[in-house]
């Protein structure tokens, strides 16, 4: 397996796996000239060629048969040219000394705070091939090359995950909260956002703080809870120092989970390493390999050793990486126990 940057020729294969994800995948929509938009724009941004605010690095996960099962993004930067709304849950306190009574009630509070940030988004893997590290794999190589190029990348990475809905695709945060004030269904809005199209939510959502006790109690107990078939993505991103610190999606409830990039585990215990060829062991452990590269980047998993400066590797995994004996590259052990038996 290999996440690579996308190509014009994997446009057949995007447009296969946006069918399969569905309508609520907005980013990745189930359109040809979109989705074509979308990759040339990925190539100038892989190329150099746009500016941080408009960025979007698009990878795509391959097989060694050359099949692509999976895509994932990196946005250089979120809100500098289109709005970008959360709400921040805070808490507001009224007392009434008289009557002995203090009421301590969330708050969702309207807020452009995330704007500048950089955002790891449009994760979908094949459900055929959601098996072994290959989900592992597609998420944490955007990490791993967010410690290659920080320059290219915000202060803070953050995620927005899909929000609770029933399997009709209806959100009860939704429709408790937004649909009062847009008059369109869940998916309607969310199609509308996912065209960039987000200057409606400043226009017609209030901006004053709204109680949370005003809301259905359906909508109230999906309030920053991720759905379930976001739990996978979630629990990987925890895993590298993610964390929800109150932020909500304003359609869905949804968390959007946050990490200083310095303290991300595959950025912070990154090493820049020589490669070596020959045969690693059974037991050795699994790394995460970048080639170092941009606009020809590669990233890997394999069994690997370290031995003193040097990462030794199987041929194959040299092949896959495109490079030769003594070449650079960034590597990180997969997983956190891995990294800790590596230490030792």
């Amino acid at each position: 397996m290999i996440v690579r940057p996308v190509q014009m020729t994997d446009l057949p294969a995007l447009l296969a796996l946006a069918q399969r994800a569905g309508p609520g995948f907005t980013t990745l929509p189930a359109n040809e000239e979109r989705l074509t938009h979308r990759v040339r724009w990925a190539q100038r941004t892989f190329a150099e060629q746009v500016e941080r605010a408009d960025a979007d690095y698009l990878f795509v996960l391959e097989d060694d048969d050359q099949q692509v099962i999976g895509v994932s993004a990196l946005a250089g930067a979120v809100g500098l040219r289109e709005p970008w709304y959360n709400y921040r849950v805070g808490l507001t306190i009224n007392t009434s000394a008289d009557l002995g009574i203090q009421r301590q009630i969330p708050t969702l509070f309207l807020n452009n705070e995330m704007t500048g940030q950089s955002e790891i988004c449009s994760l979908f893997l094949r459900p055929d091939q959601r098996q072994g590290h290959n989900g592992r794999l597609l998420s944490v190589a955007r990490l791993l090359f967010v410690a290659e190029f920080p320059q290219l990348f915000g202060e803070k990475l953050i995620a927005e995950l899909r929000g609770c809905a029933d399997e009709h695709g209806c959100s009860p945060f939704w429709d408790s909260l937004g649909r009062h004030f847009f008059k369109m269904d869940f998916s309607h809005a969310d199609h509308l956002s996912g065209l960039g199209n987000k200057s409606f939510v400043a226009e017609l959502m209030p901006r004053q703080p709204l109680y949370t006790c005003l809301l259905t109690e359906q909508a109230q107990a999906v309030i920053g809870k991720a759905h379930q078939n976001a739990e996978p993505a979630r629990r990987i991103l925890c895993a590298e120092g993610f964390s929800h610190k109150g932020y909500i999606d304003i359609f869905d409830g949804g968390p959007v989970i946050e990490a200083q990039v310095s303290k991300i585990r595959a950025v912070r215990d990154s090493q820049s390493l020589d490669l070596a060829v020959g045969t690693p062991d059974d037991n050795a452990p699994i790394w995460l390999i970048h080639n170092r590269r941009l606009g020809n980047c590669r990233i890997t998993t394999a069994r690997a050793r370290r031995v003193g400066n040097s990462l030794l590797v199987d041929r194959m995994t040299a092949k896959r990486l495109q490079l030769q004996p003594g070449d650079s590259v960034r590597a990180v052990p997969l997983l956190k126990h891995q990294q800790q038996a590596v230490a030792a």
